[in-house]
């Protein structure tokens, strides 16, 4: 395969990539404000992906420079490597969606790339360094949309205790469709710019940005196209366990959590932090359910959550491992 021809089809590649992790990611944008009956699924995907593509007019590239430079040498990098990172990762995507289970499209991509950089260069080419705060995160960032969960729901609480139920529902019907923009926002600004980096990676691999690295203006555009495509879509099975069978929420529940998880993705993403908003929400949904009592949060399905988040970075590297392998030859 021509050059030019391998760039193509990756670069189509990471844009299905793209348009999975925003189906797959759009029940993380839209289940609370879908379980708490504020809009219904379709006005919420629309809602959801109008916000993912805003994102492109008020953030830079910090996240997709981390993903292009952080995790893999750029060096020992090259179109198989990349073509196995992809596939691995979407296949994970796929198959999680088809089963409903909500995990990280993003710890999938840099499981993706660890597993296929490996298997060419062995574990030096690895940017230990960077990677390190990326996989820290992997823990913080549940545990961050968590606290501030928890802490948006303790401070709604307080400020209304006054007012009887049906008047905060009322205020907070209102109040989630703007959370829910607030989370939709950060899921864009940190998510497409994932596939952005992959995508600036392979045209410096092959030469095609000159000495230095960059996003070009069409990669950040067409990702945050795609990945509002396939929030449109919805992955309506993880809908159904986001909204539903975590915890029981209320508009004001849906809108703490929002608020929350919103807030943190947002500031990873200003500093450059790839983090997974499925982590991110997940945590902040269960900070909601804790504030009524432990029992209101179903520990069972958190706790099956959490081990399909363990397992997703080698079971996407182990296929983008063997995707490589197989495809060595052939880019």
């Amino acid at each position: 395969m021509s050059p030019i021809a391998a760039v193509c089809v990756l670069v189509a590649l990471a844009l299905l990539f793209d348009f999975l992790n925003g189906m797959h990611d759009a029940a993380n944008s839209i289940a609370t404000v879908v379980s708490t009956r504020v809009l219904s699924p379709r006005q919420a995907v629309v809602w959801a992906a109008f916000f993912n593509f805003a994102a492109v007019f008020f953030f830079g590239v910090h996240v997709a420079d981390t993903i292009g430079k952080g995790i893999v040498d750029p060096r020992l990098m090259d179109n198989a490597v990349v073509a196995g990172a992809l596939i691995g990762a979407s296949l994970w995507d796929w198959a999680t969606i088809v089963f409903g289970i909500p995990v990280s499209s993003s710890h999938a991509l840099i499981g993706g790339l660890i597993g296929a950089g490996v298997a060419k260069s062995g574990w030096s080419c690895l940017m230990t360094h960077k990677l390190l705060v990326i996989l820290a995160f992997i823990f913080l960032s549940p545990a961050i949309g968590l606290f501030f969960g928890f802490l948006f729901m303790v401070a709604v609480s307080w400020l209304f205790r006054r007012r009887s139920p049906s008047q905060v529902d009322s205020v907070f019907r209102i109040g989630q469709l703007f959370s829910a923009g607030l989370y939709s926002l950060s899921h864009g600004a940190n998510d497409a710019q994932k596939t952005m980096g992959v995508i600036a990676l392979l045209l410096f691999t092959n030469g095609l940005l000159g000495a230095s690295f960059y996003v070009p203006w069409w990669v950040i555009v067409s990702c945050y196209f795609v990945i509002s495509l396939g929030t449109l879509m919805g992955g309506w099975k993880i809908v159904r366990t986001m909204g539903s069978k975590v915890t029981k929420l209320k508009p004001v529940g849906g809108f703490c959590a929002e608020s929350g998880a919103g807030l943190s993705i947002l500031i990873s993403s200003l500093f450059g932090i790839p983090v997974s908003t499925t982590h991110t929400i997940t945590g902040a949904i269960v900070g909601v359910g804790s504030t009524q009592r432990l029992s209101a949060v179903r520990w069972g399905v958190a706790g099956r959550i959490v081990w399909a988040w363990v397992l997703t970075i080698p079971c996407a590297g182990a296929t983008s491992a063997l995707a490589y392998l197989l495809l060595r030859h052939v880019f």
